[in-house]
């Protein structure tokens, strides 16, 4: 269980998350939108443990973030945090480098390398896989990344706009498919996406950002009835986020000369 308890992060004199109260259940996939600059990279970072909030308390299976070394450490061994531009070392190869995040984790040797193998081929980077990642394109290194952090088979992922950075559509369908399968299998993801359609497809809750404070956090049906929409998520955000503008566009459409 993940628990955010009053969590304000500011940027200078600019709050940048005001008061966030939050609780996702394990098995969950929740997804954080937003406009850019309502605080959804800076919320999945304060949860990820990268940014200490000014104020408030993240708890994650008991333990609270940044309290202490070996409650940072406990919560380490089962969550990974993954950015959306992801460092890479250039002179390694694919393979090298997850490889090298599974160790990190104690994975035993054997189960770990054939994992990679399933990584590898799952991405269609299997010949890839030998390169140096300095030769790789961006969508490439954006399968590798995500390699990266599910190689480490935590149960619990925080993944800064996963579906974005040149995925192909092979690459979107086998992300969507392996983590509803974590969530299936017990594991819990919280990400960020800016793209409404695959919100829709994937997440059991939906958190919607504005000005840095949750204007909802519900299930799609459950946002249809708060905003009283039965048409899809990227009508419900307009609702939420833009309604000036949806009201401008009704103004204006309804003032046009047939």
């Amino acid at each position: 269980m993940i628990e955010l308890i009053d969590v304000t992060q500011h940027y200078g004199v600019r709050p940048v998350l005001k008061k966030i109260n939050l609780r996702i259940e394990k098995g969950e996939l929740v997804v954080i939108v937003g406009p850019n600059g309502m605080g959804k990279s800076t919320l999945l970072g304060v949860i990820g443990g990268t940014l200490n909030p000014q104020h408030g308390q993240v708890i994650i299976d008991g333990n609270q973030r940044r309290r202490s070394i070996e409650e940072e450490l406990a919560i380490r061994r089962r969550a990974v945090y993954l950015p959306d531009q992801a460092w890479l070392p250039p002179l390694r190869t694919g393979r090298e480098f997850l490889l090298g995040v599974g160790r990190l984790y104690d994975i035993d040797m054997d189960r770990l390398m054939e994992h990679v193998d399933r990584l590898l081929e799952l991405f269609e980077l299997k010949k890839q896989g030998d390169w140096s990642m300095s030769s790789y394109s961006a969508g490439q290194q954006k399968k590798i990344a995500l390699a990266s952090a599910l190689v480490t088979e935590a149960p619990i992922l925080f993944l800064d706009e996963p579906f974005s950075g040149g995925l192909d559509p092979s690459g979107l369908l086998a992300l969507k498919r392996v983590l509803k399968r974590r969530v299936a299998d017990g594991g819990t993801v919280v990400l960020t996406s800016p793209v409404p359609e695959i919100v829709e497809e994937i997440a059991d809750r939906i958190v919607i950002l504005k000005d840095g404070e949750i204007a909802a956090f519900d299930t799609l049906e459950g946002l249809r009835r708060i905003t009283n929409i039965r048409g899809s998520l990227a009508e419900i955000f307009e609702r939420l986020m833009f309604p000036e503008t949806s009201q401008k566009l009704q103004d204006y459409f309804r003032e046009m000369p047939s």
